[in-house]
């Protein structure tokens, strides 16, 4: 069975719900997922006074299992316009299995949130591709097929980068995922999960071909 790690970085619980909706595309898909979150870095001082979003379901991730996944899905926030230290601490103490070769032909995907509508969706899921892409990772995001992100109706997140959320009113209210946003997340999730899947079958017939 493919195995899928949703990975994901939330100070405010957007990326968390995101999250969740993702993985419930994986699941639709037929794969194995799991939802894992990477360790906080803010003081507990400071995540108490910010009233950061506490006691997420996920559990933390560790370095070592992310090779034991066939895909991995980041979500993080943007902090000015690139990915939050929280997740990009993560990333810098994978070393260990990029030298062995063990991301190497995995998917990679992202999702992201921001606190307006400008910004820095497209620039932190860009830079996250970075990443992936030196680890050796093959990139998948959000095709035209989701119709959802060619919407004109509303305001909305989503780009063929990746699914993505905004996370302000505009007027300093709190905004959460729209239902469009929402199956934004579960369309990038069974899409991830489905490529996965048929790389996984192009492979066997490979290895089951006559040499």
């Amino acid at each position: 069975m493919i195995k899928i790690l949703v990975l994901y970085y939330s100070s405010y619980g957007h990326v968390e719900e995101m999250a969740w909706a993702i993985a419930s595309g994986v699941r639709e898909a037929g794969a194995i997922v799991a939802v894992k979150r990477v360790p906080e870095l803010v003081p507990e001082t400071v995540v108490i006074r910010s009233e950061y979003t506490l006691n997420q379901a996920a559990p933390v991730a560790s370095i070592a299992e992310l090779a034991s996944y066939d895909a991995i899905i980041i979500g993080t926030p943007t902090r000015f316009g690139n990915m939050a230290a929280q997740m990009r601490n993560f990333l810098d103490q994978v070393g260990d299995l990029w030298a062995q070769d063990l991301f190497v032909g995995k998917l990679g995907s992202v999702f992201t949130s921001t606190g307006s509508q400008h910004g820095g969706q497209e620039p932190t899921i860009l830079s996250a591709h970075i990443v992936l892409l030196h680890l050796g990772m093959l990139i998948v995001g959000l095709p035209y097929s989701f119709k959802g992100q060619t919407r004109m109706d509303e305001i909305t997140g989503g780009s063929p980068y990746g699914a993505s959320t905004l996370a302000s009113d505009g007027m300093g209210g709190d905004r959460r995922p729209s239902r469009n946003e929402l199956n934004a997340d579960r369309f990038q999730g069974r899409h991830v999960a489905d490529v996965a899947m048929s790389l996984a079958r192009g492979r066997r017939q490979i290895e089951l071909e006559p040499a």
